[in-house]
């Protein structure tokens, strides 16, 4: 079976191998086909350290394919449905399920420390205990998560991941409301996704920030009103603003200097969205006296704040009415041969989504 891995944290490029096996099915198991995933930055955040994952390692979570083998005791699936990969199952028994934020549930984050395949030389690990960047996968059976017929898998496989992220991080966590003022900061694939969610929620201004130029211009199509450089944001505080700060501001980069560039561009009683996944060692600092005298809400978003399968029945249901555009977020589509030039194409911004068809 053919697989992209990576050898040692670190590494900048993948390598395709054909001598990959998807083991570990069993009771409770699935094994798919992978039909097509997409390339998100936590694929690269883990192959460089940033996010922790042991290796060596398949990168990929955001997946869609077809059921191919049902082990024993799995009920609701079948061989040959058509299903997308969740990489944060809902146990349905920990204290965060029952608490209603089963996005919150670390059983998913437990299927990361074991192997689902193998090689000639020894165990390599699935990203996320997934690892969609392969022809086959085994997994739980709660990362399964049937889709209707008239959702390609290159859409399905989108909303497995950054679409829901950043959708609900509007719309479930920030709770965006009509009339509001928005500026997003990072305007990748999960940036965009936001973009897509404020305006669904009524935004009124929602302003997108990115150095690179092309991601800009897209954030424009998408439906941010205006598009600025870093370097700008200041300008348009104040114009937008008259130097008060917006109702809500996104950091979808994962960094403490935006995390703060964020903070400081949010009005006194505003809300602070941190939906960017960093490293544990860059820390993130507000003095005490801000903290209170400010009273800005700081709300980090994991997964977009809500339960994923009712995310992923809203983002499907958003598309078919055209409320959300998906298909224009995928901006390139490679074979997995061509896995390393889409890593090259994110890490420059060229694209914003890159499907890998299998």
């Amino acid at each position: 079976m053919r697989a992209a891995v990576l050898h040692e944290i670190g590494q900048d490029k993948l390598e395709v191998l054909d001598d990959v096996e998807a083991v570990g099915f069993g009771p409770g198991k699935v094994k798919l086909r992978i039909r097509a995933t997409g390339l998100c930055h936590s694929d690269v955040s883990a192959m460089s350290g940033v996010l922790p994952q042991p290796a060596p390692f398949i990168p990929g979570h955001e997946g869609a394919g077809e059921v191919i083998d049902i082990g024993d005791g799995v009920t609701g699936l079948a061989q040959g449905d058509r299903v997308l990969v969740c990489w944060l199952p809902a146990c349905g028994g920990c204290p965060s399920c029952r608490r209603g934020q089963t996005h919150l549930c670390l059983a998913g984050f437990m299927n990361a420390g074991t192997p689902n395949f193998k090689r000639p030389g020894g165990d390599v690990f699935g990203f996320a205990g997934t690892g969609t960047f392969t022809e086959e996968v085994v997994v739980g059976a709660g990362c399964a998560v049937p889709i209707p017929d008239d959702v390609p898998f290159d859409i399905a496989a989108l909303i497995g991941c950054g679409v829901t992220t950043g959708l609900g991080a509007a719309i479930n966590t920030a709770q965006v409301e009509a009339g509001s003022s928005v500026a997003v900061i990072g305007c990748g694939g999960v940036g965009i996704s936001t973009i897509q969610g404020a305006r669904v929620q009524g935004a009124a201004q929602i302003i997108a920030v990115d150095p690179v130029a092309s991601r800009r211009e897209a954030a424009l199509r998408f439906g941010a009103t205006e598009a600025v450089s870093p370097d700008e944001l200041a300008d348009a505080k104040q114009r937008i603003t008259g130097g008060e700060g917006f109702d809500y501001v996104f950091e979808v980069v994962g960094k403490s200097v935006t995390a703060r560039t964020a903070y400081e561009n949010t009005r006194r009683g505003g809300t602070l969205c941190i939906v960017g996944a960093g490293a544990m060692d860059d820390n993130f600092q507000v003095n005490m006296f801000e903290l209170f005298f400010d009273e800005k809400r700081i709300l980090p978003s994991m997964y977009g704040g809500g339960d994923v399968l009712r995310s992923y029945e809203r983002a499907i249901a958003l598309w078919r009415a055209g409320r959300i555009d998906l298909d224009s977020m995928i901006t390139h589509r490679v074979r997995l041969d061509g896995i390393n030039d889409a890593l090259d194409q994110m890490r420059t911004g060229e694209s914003l989504r890159t499907c890998i068809e299998l």
